[in-house]
């Protein structure tokens, strides 16, 4: 009888053993990356993502923000490989960014792909989005939901700029994609990649003549202040942005806590997107009102620069995947 009991006993103590092993054990803390802090719509949507975690796991889930892509030693395009690796265990991500890693997020990068904001929606909310969160999977990768950077627009100190003629020669200061020099070049231009550290003093001496960013961006990082008095609104790509998880960490919740962290995601980006785009119209008062000149393209002006960057997709179609392209065209032409 004793032994019986004895027996049982230890059945019962590796019972216990295996299911406390099995239970997952959350960290105090989990970091959220990302480029841009506060009060930038990047940085305040990361803000958003922590404070609804917080309160909907009543606080015994907490994320903490690193802006300015700090956990990489400020090397954005390092922070797909670390979220990958596990160094960071969530971020929001701009496709650009990640672009060096997934080659499908070089679709919202092509050039005049997307005129207005229900083309955006048409690829993020339909079957191209579904397609890239996919790719992103498939390199170790948890994809959560969108946000927005939002379209990225062209300053200048020189002049007013409608044609794509009036780019010749111009020096623009891009981020570091080999698609946003062909872009420029196929436009007539001298791309110069630089880190915006170096993008400021750069066009504050003139050794650059122009740089593009979010009207967002261009308005709180003052760049007005170094000599970009022109502004033309051209829609020529837009930079979504992607809430994530590293796998690991990601499968270590349980699945209440997976529905409740990913939902919070959607949340923050639909808040972010939405308040993002409803600012445009103050951004651009604001921004003239410091002397900028803002230039509107119509359709057709628009449809120029277009045809003259049709290189670009000649070249790029096939890196993305030409059955991603084609969705995400049809997308747009029936949204």
């Amino acid at each position: 009888m004793k032994k019986i009991t004895a027996l049982a006993l230890m059945a019962a103590v590796l019972i216990a053993l295996t299911s406390t092993q099995g239970i997952a054990q959350y960290k105090d803390e989990y970091t959220i990356s990302t480029v841009l802090p506060t009060p930038f719509p990047w940085g305040e949507a990361a803000e958003r993502w922590a404070d609804l975690v917080a309160e909907r796991s009543d606080g015994k889930i907490n994320f903490k923000v690193y802006p300015n892509a700090e956990l990489v030693s400020g090397n954005q395009t390092r922070e797909f490989p670390a979220l990958r690796a596990g160094v960071i265990d969530f971020a929001i991500g701009s496709t650009i960014n990640w672009s060096p890693q997934v080659p499908e997020l070089n679709l919202f990068s092509l050039p005049f792909l997307m005129p207005d904001y229900q083309a955006i929606d048409a690829l993020t909310n339909g079957e191209a989005g579904e397609m890239v969160f996919e790719a992103v999977r498939n390199k170790g990768v948890v994809p959560l939901a969108w946000g927005e950077n939002g379209f990225r627009e062209l300053s200048n100190s020189k002049g007013v700029i409608t044609k794509p003629s009036d780019l010749e020669g111009m020096k623009i200061r891009v981020v570091g994609s080999p698609l946003f020099e062909d872009t420029f070049n196929a436009l007539g231009a001298n791309p110069t990649q630089m880190s915006w550290a170096d993008a400021k003093p750069a066009l504050s001496t003139g050794a650059v003549d122009g740089q593009e960013n979010p009207l967002s961006v261009f308005n709180i990082a003052n760049i007005h202040e170094v000599g970009q008095t022109y502004l033309t609104r051209w829609h020529y790509m837009a930079d979504p942005l992607i809430f994530a998880a590293n796998r690991n960490i990601w499968a270590n919740f349980s699945p209440d806590d997976k529905a409740m962290i990913e939902q919070a995601a959607i949340d923050a980006g639909l808040w972010e997107i939405e308040g993002s785009r409803a600012a445009v119209p103050t951004l651009r008062e604001t921004i003239e009102g410091h002397g900028v000149t803002v230039t509107e393209l119509s359709d057709a002006q628009r449809a120029a620069f277009r045809e003259a960057t049709m290189s670009v997709y000649e070249k790029w179609t096939p890196m993305i995947g030409e059955a991603l392209v084609e969705t995400a065209r049809e997308a747009i032409a029936n949204r």
